[in-house]
């Protein structure tokens, strides 16, 4: 049997959205962007503002944002490939959102992240919290554009 890949990604400026696409190519995957059921708007993502919606968020450990849609078929994926920004050294609170809307048992989970300064930090380690199920949880990555060698080189390694 052939391993089923979801691509799902976050993505508020789009260059996690166009890694994500890139990746769901690639590896023959679907691809699912998580989108907030109320977008984010250029001063809800201002992070020097405190009182932003993204810093109020990122501030409250409890936030969930809400998701617009959801995937109707996860039980027929074998493999979910997640792909985020990293806000404030860790992956949004809607991955956090998305992560705890599924049953993942018997899945195996691999994450990637874009970054303009940091790395995969305590992200890739802080997710697991919330994953219900027996998963196998590959290392996080960060890959910042859709360069296709890279990206193999990749899902060589993870899948």
């Amino acid at each position: 049997m052939a391993n089923k890949i979801l691509v799902a990604v976050f993505s508020a400026s789009g260059v996690t959205k166009k890694v994500g696409q890139e990746i769901a190519r690639i590896s023959g995957g679907d691809f699912f962007e998580i989108e907030p059921k109320e977008k984010y708007t250029k001063s809800d993502l201002n992070w020097l503002s405190r009182k932003s919606r993204s810093s109020v968020e990122m501030n409250d450990p409890s936030s969930r944002p809400e998701i617009a849609t959801s995937v109707s078929n996860m039980d027929e994926y074998d493999t979910v490939i997640i792909g985020f920004p990293i806000w404030w050294g860790v992956a949004p609170r809607i991955i956090e959102t998305f992560l705890e809307s599924y049953d993942f048992s018997g899945k195996t989970i691999v994450p990637f992240c874009t970054s303009g300064g940091s790395g995969v930090g305590s992200s890739d380690i802080a997710l697991h919290k919330n994953v219900r199920g027996n998963v196998r949880w590959k290392d996080g990555v960060q890959i910042n554009r859709p360069n296709e060698k890279t990206i193999k080189k990749w899902l060589e390694e993870v899948l």
